[in-house]
């Protein structure tokens, strides 16, 4: 077997020089979230079919699909890897990527976030290892965990390191999800500068004008920067996401409507992280009286059919917005059963998270959809400060948290809303947007024509 060197200067156990490029290609376009990142591994396993280390990739991206039906895949990707990984020599490296797919499968992601900060420990240079720490790390909410990953690491990467870029954009996404907001603006600039196609970096940035209550700013960072994210996969669905965002907090509805239909959903995908851009940003809009008109029924149609999924709770509450937006109860019923059956399975990390907060949130969502805010609030108040472990970063779940406010003042909750609103401010660098604002007079004029409950957020 050939030894050769990949572009970060780690061996690869590949017999052709035209099999390192198309290894390079592949990873350094998943660090650019390029929807070209398949094609480079397709014709790297068509090349070179016993690539242990290409196989467990490739089983690696099936999980991060989040999908119940891409596990069988992961779960063939990994037995052929085995079986390579067998059959001849191998490094330390090929064989902690097998690892990572293993124990990822057998249910504990954080397992292969161990064997990648492992690689991490003898090649910091390793950016393949590090992209897939902070992937894993980001599904399962461990902010702090992205954090200390990039930081150990950074020091090591000199300026002509390929992925200095990329690598600076992952430090700025951890900082803004650790609230160093200034730092991750800092970060996520310079980063976009070395690799200009990275959507990843150029959305952290995003994220800080969102958290720092700028949309004005956040519009004007986001406005002739496309190509950073136009070559992306799905995940330039979410960019854009971020701008309507920003287009609502202006009060723009038409934009923000215009650019669901154009961009949001512009290919009507079943992706759950489409899913969620489109279900959590119709639910900001009904909370602000928007008529969204029957937006609701094709993401309905969509996750009725993912009732039996369970691979993510992140996913799994976003599938219940759709079902409730679309009055699908009995997908909602089959849905909250199956939810409760994966929370008994205590081996599997993330069914943990489905034990908590994950029932309270979705009986929450379920209780909000059916008017009946008074329990809506009881179980959103008891998810709350646990909801980080669901994943995604605040932007994405501020939608839930918006919904225990409303839930809360529409209960009559007033004082607790109050308390929410000032915890949600500090969050967000103590500045306030739009929806404070609209809320904190909500509240103003309720209390002044009806006494507020006890307080009883937990």
């Amino acid at each position: 077997m050939t030894l050769r060197t990949d572009i970060f200067g780690q061996d690869v156990l590949l017999q052709e020089a035209t099999s390192v490029d198309h290894w390079n290609n592949t990873v350094m376009a998943f660090l650019a979230h390029s929807a070209a990142t398949p094609t480079h591994l397709g014709a790297l396993l068509e090349a070179e079919p016993d690539f242990a280390m290409g196989h467990a990739v490739k089983g690696m991206f099936y999980f991060l699909l989040g999908r119940r039906e891409m596990i069988a895949g992961a779960e063939e990707a990994l037995q052929v890897a085995k079986t390579h990984l067998a059959a001849r020599d191998h490094n330390p490296r090929e064989a902690a990527f097998v690892e990572a797919l293993d124990v990822t499968i057998k249910g504990s992601p954080l397992g292969a976030v161990a064997a990648m900060e492992r690689i991490l420990d003898t090649n910091p240079g390793d950016s393949l290892a590090m992209k897939i720490s902070h992937a894993v790390r980001f599904m399962m909410g461990d902010s702090q965990g992205m954090r200390r990953s990039i930081e150990r690491v950074l020091p090591t990467y000199g300026a002509d390191h390929v992925a200095l870029g990329y690598l600076l954009g992952c430090h700025a996404f951890a900082l803004e999800e650790t609230g160093d907001y200034a730092k991750a603006e800092t970060a996520g600039r310079m980063g976009l500068g070395m690799a200009p196609d990275d959507a990843w970096g150029l959305h952290a940035v995003a994220h800080v004008y969102d958290m720092t209550g700028d949309s004005a700013g956040g519009i004007n960072w986001l406005t002739g920067r496309e190509a950073a994210w136009e070559h992306c996969n799905n995940f330039r669905y979410h960019v854009w996401w971020h701008k309507a965002l920003m287009h609502l907090d202006q009060g723009d509805i038409d934009t923000v409507l215009d650019l669901y239909d154009t961009e949001i959903r512009k290919d009507k995908t079943d992706d759950y992280r489409d899913i969620s851009n489109a279900t959590s940003l119709l639910s900001r809009l009904e909370l602000e009286g928007v008529n969204i008109g029957d937006r609701w029924e094709e993401l309905a149609d969509f996750s009725e059919k993912r009732t039996e999924d369970g691979c993510l709770i992140f996913a799994d509450l976003h599938y219940l917005l759709a079902l409730s937006g679309g009055k699908r109860e009995d997908a909602i019923t089959t849905m909250m059963t199956r939810m409760r059956r994966d929370a008994t399975d205590l081996r599997n990390e993330l069914a943990s998270v489905t034990a908590h907060p994950g029932i309270a949130a979705a009986a929450g969502l379920e209780a909000f959809g059916e008017a009946d805010y008074h329990t809506a609030y009881l179980n959103l108040a008891r998810a709350r400060q646990a909801m980080p472990t669901i994943g995604g970063s605040h932007a994405q779940r501020d939608v839930f948290a918006r919904l225990t406010i409303d839930a809360a003042i529409r209960a009559g909750y007033l004082d607790d809303a109050q308390q929410l609103l000032a915890d949600r401010t500090k969050l967000r660098a103590g500045k306030h947007d739009t929806y404070t604002e609209a809320r904190l007079d909500l509240i103003s004029r309720s209390a002044q024509t009806a006494p507020s409950f006890l307080n009883i957020a937990e």
